[in-house]
């Protein structure tokens, strides 16, 4: 029997979850006297620790755990088998991009020369981060095709916020900043919030039949109110705007902008550049394209790069290069700085704050170092070869799962997929059993859950991207899990209804959940 035909097997049977799963608090398995360690007898006069430290300033003791040291390691490492992560299986979330982090490129980032550099570090002494960022922005205006660069926005989201202020300055340069963003009904959900906090009103451009850009209605709300178009390409369905020229045609007629989510480049790196398809701006996500770790709230990066006419309103500080080896300096051209500071040691690359057209910082400093040093460790692991090597990879794994689970999932849209494909519930749906359903089946074969109900034009998405990490050995099973899943509904779908069951908690009461959480333990009596 194949790997394949053992998980499925197994995940067909009814699995009660492993006593490990229902592990206790540290404080739930504490006993009096345990101890991790035990040390040799005192040497030196004992000390009373309540009165050293001082008992007054601590009503009772701190009450922590007593445990053995097999008990501690046991209770830990039992926690670490609760977590998915890309070192344990595929992450088929399609729009996230849950690619592998190669381990280089960690340690690059740890090395202590860039880890250790302070940006509060005089650029004399901060020429090799410096050299990394230059390297770092002419790679990715290589890759999109676009005249200049700000790495300043922490996220994605971030990026698309500052490349719509970017439009919005222009305009106004131009003496009118616009009413409104159109917006395919599409995007992702970050961009109609974006436009808005920028000011904009946001109109809904609807999709053709193919999932792309309806030209016929691109053409009718485009107008002298119209600042830019908001597009995703590939889209959120994955599927590449093949008339992306005649778009930003029509766009550029009456004066609007091309904006680009770049959060599907993992689709294009190597083939395709936007900036020779007519987008005039557009933000990239690290962490999709470019294997840094997701922000998760904490460090994130989302570069924005544009054309040359945009390039004035750019963030300040800018890196800049000066051929004569002078010193740029925060407010002062390099002239005014020198002649104040002759005995300053000349340096090639340096900061220059002195922009009167820009919008201002948008994050402290340039941005999350750390993510730009990662990122261009890929870009250099990879090289232009490498690079288009993974893009092929990625856009061919897709197709790989498309092509093996048609005949079983309802696919809405018939155009060639890029880098992700989008099914729908729709056959499952007839009997009872929605995307969600299958989804929580799919953690019983142990993979994490594919993106649900998205894009919202697809009722009941299943949106699966393998990206290029994934071997054929990894989508085979994959593909056999989401088959017997299918075969499930069809035979026992009760099953499907009630997954996971080899989880630490059952299926959850997500409304109750989601209304009264339960934030805070407290102990059994």
């Amino acid at each position: 029997m194949s790997s394949s035909e053992v998980s499925v097997a197994n995940a067909n049977q009814k699995v009660r979850p492993h006593p490990t799963q229902n592990e206790a608090l540290l404080f739930e398995k504490s006993s009096p006297g345990k101890r991790a360690c035990k040390l040799p007898p005192l040497d030196v006069p004992a000390v009373d620790a309540a009165a050293l430290l001082g008992a007054a300033h601590r009503s009772r003791s701190a009450e922590l755990p007593e445990l053995s040291e097999i008990e501690i390691i046991r209770h830990f490492t039992r926690l670490s088998t609760w977590n998915y992560s890309i070192d344990l299986g595929m992450y088929p979330l399609g729009s996230c991009t849950m690619k592998y982090n190669p381990r280089v490129n960690e340690y690059v980032a740890r090395i202590e020369g860039l880890a250790e550099a302070h940006p509060y570090r005089p650029d004399s002494l901060a020429q090799g981060i410096l050299e990394v960022i230059g390297l770092l922005q002419r790679c990715l205006l290589e890759i999109t095709g676009m005249d200049a660069i700000t790495l300043q926005p922490a996220a994605g989201a971030h990026g698309e916020f500052t490349g719509i202020l970017l439009v919005r300055a222009w305009h106004e340069s131009q003496g009118n900043p616009r009413r409104k963003i159109l917006i395919p009904d599409s995007a992702h959900g970050t961009n109609p919030a974006s436009a808005a906090i920028c000011g904009y009103t946001v109109e809904t451009l609807k999709s053709n039949p193919e999932g792309g850009i309806d030209l016929e209605a691109l053409t009718r709300q485009v107008d002298e109110e119209t600042a830019a178009l908001m597009l995703t390409n590939p889209s959120t369905i994955g599927v590449f705007e093949s008339q992306i020229h005649k778009i930003a045609d029509i766009l550029h007629a009456k004066g609007a902008l091309l904006y680009m989510d770049g959060a599907n480049m993992n689709a294009l790196v190597g083939k395709a550049r936007p900036g020779d398809f007519g987008v005039d701006v557009m933000h990239l996500n690290l962490h999709k394209t470019f294997s840094t770790p997701h922000g998760g709230g904490g460090p994130g990066s989302g570069p924005v790069a544009c054309k040359a006419f945009l390039e004035p309103f750019l963030p300040i500080p800018i890196l800049v290069r000066n051929e004569n080896g002078t010193k740029c300096a925060p407010g002062l051209d390099s002239e005014t700085w020198e002649s104040k500071n002759p005995d300053t040691p000349r340096v090639s690359l340096g900061w220059n704050y002195d922009r009167p057209q820009s919008i201002g910082r948008v994050r402290a400093f340039y941005g999350n170092v750390g993510m730009f040093i990662r990122a261009l460790a890929y870009i250099l692991a990879n090289g232009p070869d490498g690079l288009r090597q993974t893009t092929e990879d990625a856009v061919l794994n897709a197709n790989y799962i498309r092509s093996q689970l048609e005949d079983l999932f309802e696919l809405p849209y018939k155009t060639p997929s890029m880098h992700e494909v989008v099914f729908s519930d729709k056959r499952q749906a007839a009997r009872g059993i929605k995307t969600g359903d299958i989804a929580k089946r799919l953690i019983d074969y142990g993979f994490h859950p594919y993106t649900v109900s998205f894009p919202l034009i697809v009722h009941g998405a299943l949106m699966i991207e393998p990206t290029e990490s994934e071997s054929r050995e990894e989508l085979d099973l994959f593909i056999a899990a989401m088959r017997s899943i299918a075969r499930e509904v069809e035979e026992n779908p009760e099953l499907v209804k009630t997954a996971p069951h080899s989880t630490r908690v059952s299926r959850l009461d997500e409304v109750q959940a989601a209304r009264k959480p339960i934030l805070r333990w407290r102990p059994q009596p």
